[in-house]
């Protein structure tokens, strides 16, 4: 459907396109029973400054790269961040990330495990759809249903995997039990897993006229270019602040900064360091920083020439310089990574020695691998911020270890899907989420986003055992086990993790600053407003 208002003739600039997005996190599973709770307040400004007392009216508009004409409103399908924040506007889960990573309710009101921790009663809170209709357990099975069809490639798929949904019941219009496979202490982590939100039974067509429980109701959408919502007055957490909320797709950074500064839009998602840098002080727009958000990485494919070799995956691990890729490509705005996904985040394994370059060593390894001159094709993109960057400076990095590297940019619209499948090296990296979400949405032989290809039934086995261990300290030493393994064959050459950087309008109050990307209050607009 088409915006009834094209905006974008008033702003051409915004017409340009490019990025993407990834879940990514932390903290565990909190509780294995809880209770009450509703979503946070609005949320403060940063440095102590009051944001002031909050008032209704006006329209936000947010800019966010997005995935051209290939667009959908469709929950299930979402990839990128633009996805993310138009989902969590319209629909709702059952779950969702607090700050910490944990799991905090949603529209399941309290959730409860029985002693053995493979049934989990959830009771729903009372939530209306927008068109009135209660949501109710036929809605959730429904939703969790059709994410689990083997015949499509939902992203939340493998986070769902642990449920049995032929067994799952509801035993009430707003109670269900969920029957898992093998015991899950961690369960609420699944239900608050990237993709999964819950829409109504039956529904199958999103794009013309989604009808979900989030605080904003569907004007209009146009793929690639807008989507415009309404303010849902009934929504169960309270109404939003704004009367609407418009998605501009800009892909180019700079498009989306010029819009911020001349007065076009009030919120510029994802901004590079640099300009983050140039306009801290000067005073026209608000810079946010979400310290060190964004694990940043090269992925290499290991089930395919060369790196379906460990040591060859190994010799690259001792290539990388990781501060001079955080100065370089991410103008020091992070600190560097040592191959693991969740730096500072429960369960993260860091009693293991940092990695660091070792040129020596590297060419010893790759002599070893018979991968004497090596030349590989290092795919990269703009769009994403430090992606060109970073690709630049690990192919002057490689050379000095005998490695050719030919840096080959992809394309903003389709680069994500891309390199899914093809290629043999990229550019990647993710936002928030627990690690052993990482895992099951990117590590599992059957996870349906494992851009590394990484496969080993063993290590499969070891995270449905740490699934199914109920002792937090057993369960935190079989996930250091797992990331001992990754840490010495993984695929993914974690080298940093950035802070993610909005732009914001100094009229624009409430926006979360503790929140990493993809978690709850992150890019949440039900609780910010316009002064």
């Amino acid at each position: 459907m088409t915006a009834s208002h094209d905006r974008h003739e008033s702003f051409p600039a915004l017409r340009r396109r490019g990025f993407l997005a990834a879940a990514g996190g932390a903290a565990g599973a909190g509780a294995l029973a809880l209770a009450g709770c509703s979503g946070p307040g609005a949320t403060q400004d940063p440095a102590g400054k009051a944001d002031g007392a909050p008032r209704r009216g006006g329209r936000l508009r947010a800019a966010f790269a997005g995935g051209g004409a290939s667009e959908t409103l469709d929950p299930h399908l979402g990839n990128l961040f633009a996805d993310a924040a138009r989902g969590k506007a319209l629909f709702d889960k059952l779950a969702d990330y607090g700050a910490d990573l944990s799991a905090e309710p949603r529209l399941a009101e309290t959730w409860e495990p029985n002693a053995a921790l493979d049934r989990w009663k959830v009771t729903l809170r009372q939530a209306d759809f927008h068109d009135g209709r209660p949501v109710t357990a036929a809605d959730v099975l429904y939703s969790y249903r059709r994410i689990a069809d083997p015949g499509k490639a939902y992203r939340a798929r493998a986070s769902l995997e642990p449920i049995d949904l032929k067994a799952s019941r509801a035993t009430g219009k707003r109670t269900l039990e969920f029957v898992l496979k093998r015991p899950t202490a961690e369960f609420p982590n699944v239900m608050a897993a990237f993709g999964t939100h819950i829409v109504q039974d039956g529904a199958t067509s999103f794009d013309n006229d989604p009808v979900g429980t989030g605080p904003f109701r569907f004007v209009s959408f146009a793929p690639g270019r807008s989507t415009v919502l309404r303010r849902h007055d009934a929504h169960w957490d309270g109404a939003p602040y704004l009367d609407e909320l418009e998605f501009i797709v800009a892909n180019e950074e700079s498009a989306r900064v010029n819009a911020l500064l001349g007065g076009q839009i009030e919120y510029a998602h994802e901004l590079n360091p640099a300009t983050g840098r140039a306009h801290e002080k000067a005073g026209a727009i608000e810079i946010v920083r979400l310290r060190n958000s964004a694990m940043q990485a090269f992925a290499m494919k290991t089930d395919r020439p060369p790196f379906d070799d460990p040591l060859v995956r190994e010799a690259f691990f001792h290539i990388a310089g990781r501060q001079e890729l955080v100065d370089g490509a991410l103008s020091g705005a992070g600190e560097v990574g040592n191959d693991l996904f969740g730096k500072g985040y429960e369960y993260y394994a860091d009693e293991l020695p940092q990695r660091e370059q070792d040129i020596d060593r590297a060419r010893t390894l790759l002599a070893r691998a018979g991968a004497d001159g090596l030349r590989i094709t290092l795919d990269t993109s703009a769009v994403a911020a430090g992606f060109t960057e970073a690709a630049g400076i690990f192919r002057d990095q490689a050379a000095r270890a005998g490695v050719t590297v030919e840096v080959r940019m992809g394309s903003k619209d389709s680069y994500w899907k891309d390199i899914l499948d093809s290629g043999t090296l990229c550019c990647y990296r993710s936002g928030a989420m627990p690690i052993e979400s990482h895992i099951s949405q990117r590590l599992l032989t059957g996870s349906t986003t494992n851009a590394t290809r990484w496969q080993d039934r063993k290590f499969d086995a070891l995270y449905q055992q740490a699934q199914s261990t109920r002792d937090k300290a057993a369960r935190a030493a079989l996930y250091g086990r797992m990331q001992r393994q990754l840490h010495a064959e993984g695929g993914f050459l974690v080298w940093g993790f950035g802070d993610w950087i909005l732009g914001t309008a100094r009229a624009l109050r409430g926006v979360a600053r503790e929140a990493p990307a993809n978690t709850l209050d992150w890019a949440r607009f039900d609780k910010v407003w316009l002064a």
